[in-house]
């Protein structure tokens, strides 16, 4: 059990608070970049989410789209995403930049009940955000109307993989990624290596094939065989394999973890602490 001692020991370890802003936090550990996928906490709104990554450290995100979209349903968001003025996502990313964070890439979730009209506002406001990368959960079907709205915008999309082996239409296979690259030169990989060993693959292999096709990971710890999450280290996933495969090489991709295995009784800003010191101590 951790105490709120404990918490602010793990929290505030990482950056001296006088470096919080301004100049930019970095989280560049022996050469990897170490970010957040702001998904991770998703149980507070976006400037508690902005405290607790300066507290831990982070000096660079993929930003959730529940972070930024209003939690509405159907016909409403569309027509929030459809109405909104591109000052709002631009004012989005003035809090990352007062935050010393930077936005690498902006986790927009295209399913193919989109309209046109929605996808390419959906590139507008990532423009917006000051990034020319959309990280992306979606399907096959779907990623086919994301091409010339990638083209036209000069946007990179990487599709997000999950483990659902069983669904043709969604990715999780390596041949479900390179079916969506004969697409577009706008589309790469954003490998979750956590889902990817749970759909029964090698991780650091498919990276030293595809390192320049893959232009971000998700670092998340699973057990194989369609496990579940689990805290780092208790899993199968070969999170040190990757961090030190990408510590070795030179290979600019960024590791972004997402704190997936909580439960009631967790706290977020303790789990995510714990996490980032794993690959900190991964990378010694």
């Amino acid at each position: 059990m951790y105490t709120r001692r404990d918490i602010g020991r793990l929290a505030l370890a990482a950056v001296p608070a006088a470096r919080l802003l301004a100049e930019g936090i970095n989280s560049r550990i022996s050469g990897v970049t170490i970010g957040a996928q702001t998904y991770s906490f998703r149980d507070r709104p976006l400037e508690s989410a902005l405290d607790a990554m300066q507290k831990i450290g982070f000096g660079q995100v993929e930003l959730y789209q529940g972070h930024v979209e209003p939690k509405l349903q159907g016909n409403e968001l569309r027509d929030w995403r459809l109405s909104t003025p591109m000052d709002y996502f631009t004012e989005v990313r003035a809090k990352f930049d007062k935050a010393g964070i930077k936005i690498f890439a902006y986790t927009l979730n295209f399913r193919d009940n989109f309209t046109d009209d929605e996808i390419d506002r959906g590139f507008q406001a990532t423009k917006a955000m000051g990034t020319d990368l959309i990280t992306t959960s979606t399907t096959l079907t779907c990623a086919k109307r994301l091409a010339p709205f990638a083209e036209k915008h000069k946007v990179r999309v990487a599709m997000h993989g999950h483990d659902k082996t069983d669904d043709p239409n969604e990715f999780a296979k390596p041949e479900s990624f390179a079916a969506a690259m004969e697409m577009s030169k706008q589309f790469y990989v954003n490998l979750d290596i956590g889902h990817f060993t749970a759909a029964g693959y090698d991780a650091v292999d498919y990276i030293q094939q595809h390192h320049d096709k893959v232009l971000v990971l998700h670092i998340k710890d699973r057990k194989k065989n369609h496990g579940p999450n689990m805290p780092f280290g208790d899993g199968e996933t070969p999170i040190k394999g990757v961090l030190q495969l990408l510590k070795t090489k030179q290979w600019d991709i960024p590791a972004d973890i997402e704190y997936e295995y909580g439960k009631p009784g967790l706290d977020t800003l303790v789990e995510v602490s714990k996490c980032f010191q794993y690959c900190k101590d991964a990378l010694a």
